[in-house]
Protein backbone atom coordinates (compact mmCIF):
# COMPACT_ATOMS: atom_id res chain seq x y z
CA UNK A 1 0.00 0.00 0.00
CA UNK A 2 1.59 3.32 -0.84
CA UNK A 3 1.74 6.10 2.01
CA UNK A 4 -0.60 8.24 0.30
CA UNK A 5 -3.09 5.59 0.50
CA UNK A 6 -2.37 4.58 4.25
CA UNK A 7 -2.99 8.15 5.45
CA UNK A 8 -6.04 8.34 3.84
CA UNK A 9 -7.88 5.46 4.86
CA UNK A 10 -6.44 6.47 8.28
CA UNK A 11 -7.99 10.26 7.54
CA UNK A 12 -11.43 8.93 6.59
CA UNK A 13 -11.73 6.19 9.83
CA UNK A 14 -10.89 8.69 12.21
CA UNK A 15 -12.08 11.48 10.69
CA UNK A 16 -9.33 13.59 10.07
CA UNK A 17 -8.78 13.26 14.05
CA UNK A 18 -12.48 14.21 14.60
CA UNK A 19 -13.06 11.39 17.68
CA UNK A 20 -9.92 12.03 19.43
CA UNK A 21 -9.62 15.48 19.50
CA UNK A 22 -13.59 15.88 20.37
CA UNK A 23 -12.86 13.41 23.58
CA UNK A 24 -9.50 15.39 24.53
CA UNK A 25 -11.22 18.71 24.53
CA UNK A 26 -13.80 17.60 26.20
CA UNK A 27 -11.68 16.46 28.99
CA UNK A 28 -9.82 19.23 28.77
CA UNK A 29 -12.66 21.27 29.21
CA UNK A 30 -13.84 19.18 32.52
CA UNK A 31 -10.19 20.03 33.73
CA UNK A 32 -10.57 23.69 33.19
CA UNK A 33 -13.81 23.71 34.93
CA UNK A 34 -12.06 22.39 37.77
CA UNK A 35 -9.04 24.80 37.74
CA UNK A 36 -11.27 27.34 37.47
CA UNK A 37 -14.23 26.21 40.24
CA UNK A 38 -12.99 23.56 42.33
CA UNK A 39 -8.80 22.82 43.50
CA UNK A 40 -6.16 22.82 40.81
CA UNK A 41 -5.25 19.03 42.41
CA UNK A 42 -8.64 17.95 41.43
CA UNK A 43 -8.00 19.97 37.60
CA UNK A 44 -4.71 17.98 36.77
CA UNK A 45 -5.83 14.28 38.42
CA UNK A 46 -8.80 14.26 36.25
CA UNK A 47 -6.56 15.16 33.03
CA UNK A 48 -3.57 13.24 33.56
CA UNK A 49 -5.97 9.98 34.38
CA UNK A 50 -8.64 11.00 32.61
CA UNK A 51 -6.00 11.04 29.28
CA UNK A 52 -5.67 7.05 29.90
CA UNK A 53 -8.75 6.61 28.46
CA UNK A 54 -8.80 8.93 25.46
CA UNK A 55 -7.93 6.01 22.98
CA UNK A 56 -10.43 3.88 24.10
CA UNK A 57 -13.13 6.24 24.16
CA UNK A 58 -12.14 7.26 20.33
CA UNK A 59 -11.81 3.85 19.60
CA UNK A 60 -15.45 3.52 21.25
CA UNK A 61 -17.15 6.05 18.81
CA UNK A 62 -15.47 5.05 15.66
CA UNK A 63 -16.93 1.82 15.84
CA UNK A 64 -19.94 3.13 17.28
CA UNK A 65 -20.16 5.37 14.14
CA UNK A 66 -19.95 2.11 12.08
CA UNK A 67 -16.27 3.09 10.66
CA UNK A 68 -14.62 0.06 9.06
CA UNK A 69 -11.11 -1.08 10.42
CA UNK A 70 -8.03 -0.09 8.42
CA UNK A 71 -6.53 -3.05 6.31
CA UNK A 72 -4.04 -5.17 7.11
CA UNK A 73 -1.95 -3.84 4.28
CA UNK A 74 -1.75 -0.14 6.40
CA UNK A 75 1.23 0.09 8.04
CA UNK A 76 0.47 3.27 9.84
CA UNK A 77 -1.15 1.36 12.86
CA UNK A 78 2.21 0.85 13.91
CA UNK A 79 3.20 4.99 13.54
CA UNK A 80 -0.02 5.90 15.30
CA UNK A 81 0.61 3.53 18.75
CA UNK A 82 4.61 4.86 18.91
CA UNK A 83 3.16 8.49 19.04
CA UNK A 84 0.67 7.43 21.60
CA UNK A 85 3.11 6.75 24.02
CA UNK A 86 4.99 10.11 23.14
CA UNK A 87 2.93 12.32 25.38
CA UNK A 88 2.36 10.15 28.52
CA UNK A 89 6.57 8.94 28.33
CA UNK A 90 7.25 12.73 28.65
CA UNK A 91 4.41 14.02 31.16
CA UNK A 92 6.88 13.04 34.24
CA UNK A 93 8.43 16.52 33.07
CA UNK A 94 5.29 18.24 34.34
CA UNK A 95 6.33 16.83 38.30
CA UNK A 96 9.41 19.79 38.48
CA UNK A 97 7.25 21.96 36.41
CA UNK A 98 4.76 21.90 38.97
CA UNK A 99 6.66 21.96 41.99
CA UNK A 100 8.74 25.01 40.52
CA UNK A 101 5.56 26.63 39.64
CA UNK A 102 2.20 25.31 39.50
CA UNK A 103 0.73 27.66 37.55
CA UNK A 104 3.46 26.24 34.69
CA UNK A 105 1.07 22.73 34.66
CA UNK A 106 -1.13 23.85 31.52
CA UNK A 107 2.00 25.84 30.18
CA UNK A 108 4.03 22.61 30.02
CA UNK A 109 1.66 20.28 29.15
CA UNK A 110 0.53 22.29 25.95
CA UNK A 111 3.80 22.41 24.97
CA UNK A 112 3.98 18.72 25.06
CA UNK A 113 0.70 18.26 23.52
CA UNK A 114 1.67 20.21 20.69
CA UNK A 115 4.91 18.11 19.94
CA UNK A 116 2.95 14.87 20.35
CA UNK A 117 0.92 16.54 17.72
CA UNK A 118 4.00 17.07 15.11
CA UNK A 119 3.81 13.31 13.54
CA UNK A 120 0.65 13.62 12.96
CA UNK A 121 0.95 15.39 9.69
CA UNK A 122 2.57 12.63 8.49
CA UNK A 123 0.26 9.61 10.57
CA UNK A 124 -2.84 11.48 8.20
CA UNK A 125 -1.46 13.40 5.62
CA UNK A 126 -3.08 17.12 6.92
CA UNK A 127 -0.99 19.96 7.28
CA UNK A 128 -4.13 20.85 9.64
CA UNK A 129 -1.86 19.06 12.29
CA UNK A 130 1.16 21.38 11.98
CA UNK A 131 -1.01 24.23 12.01
CA UNK A 132 -2.70 22.56 15.89
CA UNK A 133 0.86 21.84 17.20
CA UNK A 134 2.15 25.47 16.51
CA UNK A 135 -1.11 26.95 18.13
CA UNK A 136 -0.72 24.65 21.15
CA UNK A 137 3.06 24.81 21.81
CA UNK A 138 2.53 28.94 20.87
CA UNK A 139 0.08 29.38 23.03
CA UNK A 140 1.64 27.34 25.61
CA UNK A 141 4.87 29.51 25.65
CA UNK A 142 2.86 32.91 25.43
CA UNK A 143 0.74 31.62 28.66
CA UNK A 144 3.79 30.82 30.56
CA UNK A 145 5.50 34.13 29.43
CA UNK A 146 2.48 36.70 29.99
CA UNK A 147 0.02 34.97 31.92
CA UNK A 148 2.17 32.82 34.62
CA UNK A 149 -0.14 34.12 37.42
CA UNK A 150 -3.32 32.22 36.01
CA UNK A 151 -3.71 28.57 36.44
CA UNK A 152 -6.21 27.64 34.28
CA UNK A 153 -6.20 30.13 31.20
CA UNK A 154 -4.26 27.22 29.30
CA UNK A 155 -6.86 24.77 29.83
CA UNK A 156 -9.43 26.62 28.15
CA UNK A 157 -7.25 27.86 25.55
CA UNK A 158 -6.21 24.10 24.74
CA UNK A 159 -9.81 22.98 25.21
CA UNK A 160 -11.34 25.23 22.50
CA UNK A 161 -8.17 24.75 20.05
CA UNK A 162 -8.96 20.58 20.36
CA UNK A 163 -12.60 21.62 19.69
CA UNK A 164 -11.90 23.58 16.95
CA UNK A 165 -9.29 21.45 15.59
CA UNK A 166 -11.43 18.35 15.90
CA UNK A 167 -14.47 20.56 13.39
CA UNK A 168 -11.80 21.44 10.98
CA UNK A 169 -10.52 17.82 10.49
CA UNK A 170 -13.78 16.59 10.29
CA UNK A 171 -15.00 19.01 7.62
CA UNK A 172 -11.89 18.67 5.44
CA UNK A 173 -12.24 14.67 5.29
CA UNK A 174 -16.12 15.09 4.89
CA UNK A 175 -15.35 17.15 1.66
CA UNK A 176 -12.19 14.47 0.51
CA UNK A 177 -15.19 11.63 0.75
CA UNK A 178 -18.01 13.72 -1.00
CA UNK A 179 -14.96 14.61 -3.57
CA UNK A 180 -14.09 11.39 -4.19
CA UNK A 181 -17.19 9.66 -4.27
CA UNK A 182 -18.17 12.14 -7.13
CA UNK A 183 -15.24 11.12 -9.08
CA UNK A 184 -16.07 7.18 -9.09
CA UNK A 185 -19.42 7.77 -10.01
CA UNK A 186 -18.31 10.19 -13.19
Amino acid sequence: MHIADAQREGRFRFAGGFYGQAVSGVLWFVSAALATWSTPKAAIMFLVFGGFFIFPITELLIRAGGSKPLSSENSLPQLGRQVAFVLPFSMPLLVPVGQFRLTLFYPALMILLGAHYIPFVFLYGMRMFAVLAAALLGGGLITAMYLPDSFSIGAWYTAAMLLIFAMVGRVLVDREQKASATREAV
